[in-house]
C-alpha cells in the first residue's frame, strides 16, 4: 500500500480492477485483504474493461 492515506482507495481500486481486467485469480488471504481494505473506500468506483 502507499504510504500516502490519500493514495490509498486509488491504489485499492486500480489493483482490483487489474485483477478484473486480466481474469486474474486472489486467494483467500488476498480477498480478506481487499475486503478489509475495501471498507474505508466506500464511494471509489472500479472500473475496468477486459483484456
Amino acid at each position: 500500500m502507499p504510504p500516502a492515506a490519500e493514495a490509498r482507495c486509488t491504489y485499492l481500486a486500480d489493483w482490483v480492477a487489474t485483477k478484473l481486467r486480466w481474469n486474474l485469480t486472489a486467494d483467500h488471504t488476498e480477498r480478506n485483504a481487499l475486503r478489509n481494505l475495501a471498507t474505508t473506500c466506500p464511494n471509489t468506483p472500479i472500473t475496468y474493461e477486459r483484456a
